[in-house]
């Protein structure tokens, strides 16, 4: 039987295993001259930027689907299908993101990287979708109002990224630069403090 809990851990090991497979791209060539150690930092920056910017996204898909099972009392099978999608995905995110490494100025990395992130955030505002259309999933004391919340920061999220698409067929550069706008977009909807987040665990079975 799977429980939330179990599969919340699942998770967890998904998404730090992305990581660090991010950060694994992150080299130097072997055998370098002390002359050339310089140079070959400074063309190892590319990626350190490409690393920080999904372990940013994956960081931030992390927090949100913990925040999302903290309020889940059972599981059904569509929040399970939803939930293995998206973790089919942060698994598969150091491709997008090595293309970004070696390819960032085309028009194809910059739109299949796009197109991944929108098909994750896709995904997370699906589950909160489920969440709030079945209350039975939820847990007893949970105020929908933070799922809606939930829900809205993932739609924001999915805009920018999905509108980002057709800007890149223009300027994959400026795409880039739009990506930026999640940060005010998601303010507009920001997340409960500690003190008032909704009690609850994620103990519950499929159904």
């Amino acid at each position: 039987m799977i429980t939330a809990e179990r599969l919340l851990l699942f998770g967890d090991a998904v998404f730090a295993i992305a990581i660090t497979l991010l950060a694994l791209d992150i080299t130097v060539p072997d055998g370098l001259a002390d002359s050339e150690v310089g140079a070959a930092l400074r063309d190892a920056l590319p990626k350190v930027g490409s690393y920080l910017l999904s372990f940013a996204v994956i960081g931030t898909l992390w927090l949100s689907q913990h925040a999302l099972f903290s309020r889940v009392a059972r599981l059904d099978t569509w929040l399970l299908n939803l939930y293995l999608g998206l973790l089919a995905v942060v698994a598969a995110l150091p491709f997008p993101t090595r293309l970004i490494n070696e390819y960032g100025g085309t028009v194809a990395a910059t739109v299949v990287y796009a197109m991944t992130i929108t098909l994750a955030v896709g995904l997370l505002a699906a589950m909160a979708g489920r969440l709030l259309a079945r209350s039975s999933l939820v847990v007893e004391n949970a105020d929908p109002r933070r799922l809606r919340d939930s829900l809205w920061r993932s739609l924001s999220t999915l805009v920018v990224f999905a509108t980002s698409i057709p800007v890149a067929f223009l300027s994959p550069t400026a795409a880039k630069y739009w990506w930026l706008l999640v940060i005010p977009a998601r303010r507009l909807f920001p997340g409960p403090k500690e003190s008032d987040e909704d009690t609850g665990g994620v103990t519950g079975t499929t159904a």
